[in-house]
């Protein structure tokens, strides 16, 4: 079962208000959250650099203290991590993926007027680059960014299941483009869950694939750019594996219980009494998430 939750926090000075779309929800049995807050400095981020401006660290005016400001003029800005071994690698090994950042913007401006730009989320892959694109990719796209909008730190968050074989909605993907619309998808035969098996780099940007935008003005702050990947709680029940519980699961409860088994030996005393039986019959009428 596919579970997507995107969410968009809007912080001011007045308090938060939320906007949360959830679709689906799941028990987990355990999480890993890795975050930069930038007051420990990049851990591996960098932000654009070159002839049209800087990227830094400033140690306070963050989401709380630090954070990494880029003032930046040309046709998009980049933000990415390629050497932190807690955003690259494979993200297969979670159930769910939940990937956010708060972003302030001070300043999008083209041709003397403000102006919104995309803002997205691209995983990087690049040993399944294909036909001279640099690198294979899947990508998420939240809504614009804007100085109108994100004057005050906004949160931008994705939840995934990163084992999707299909490209889950919400995303797209990079490394060729469709023969009738140009579009840019997938290569033949790479699925989401082979990028995020093995991603090379994870990239906050403007530049969406398939968009050009002229040179642009940007004055923008990103802070506590986190990733969790959690694990879905085991199904107790569920004694067939198969994602139901029927028949044959209390049969082979009640086969396993008769016999001493241990996979009926449901909290794990080495006994078997009427506290398997009620973990079992509890776990039955609850479900599986």
């Amino acid at each position: 079962m596919y579970i997507k939750f995107d969410q968009l926090i809007r912080r001011s000075a007045w308090g938060t208000l939320a906007l949360v779309a959830l679709a689906g929800s799941s028990a987990t049995a355990g999480d890993g959250t890795s975050t930069v807050t930038f007051d420990n400095g990049a851990e591996g981020w960098i932000g654009s650099q070159g002839p049209g401006g800087t990227t830094e660290i400033r140690p306070t005016g963050g989401n709380d203290d630090a954070h990494m400001y880029t003032v930046f003029n040309n046709f998009g800005i980049t933000f990415f991590n390629d050497t932190n071994e807690a955003f690259v690698g494979d993200y297969t090994d979670a159930d769910l993926v939940t990937i956010s950042i708060d972003v302030k913007v001070d300043r999008v401006f083209f041709f003397s007027q403000d102006v919104s730009r995309p803002w997205l989320v691209e995983l990087r892959d690049v040993d399944n680059a294909i036909d001279g694109y640099p690198w294979t990719s899947v990508w998420f796209k939240f809504p614009d960014i804007s100085a109108d909008v994100q004057s005050e730190w906004t949160t931008f968050s994705v939840t995934f299941d990163p084992n999707s074989t299909e490209i889950p909605e919400g995303w797209a993907g990079y490394g060729d483009e469709a023969p009738d619309t140009f579009e840019p998808i997938l290569p033949r035969g790479v699925t989401f869950a082979d990028i995020l098996a093995s991603v090379d780099s994870i990239v906050f940007t403007t530049l969406q694939p398939g968009f050009f935008f002229g040179f642009t003005d940007f004055e923008i702050g990103i802070d506590n750019v986190t990733v969790t990947k959690a694990t879905t709680a085991p199904c107790i029940a569920d004694l067939t594996g198969d994602g139901e519980l029927d028949f044959f699961d209390v049969s082979d409860f009640l086969d396993a219980f008769g016999a001493s088994n241990p996979i009926a030996d449901l909290d794990d005393n080495g006994e078997y009494d009427f506290f398997d039986v009620s973990a079992f019959l509890d776990a039955f009428a609850e479900g599986c998430p």
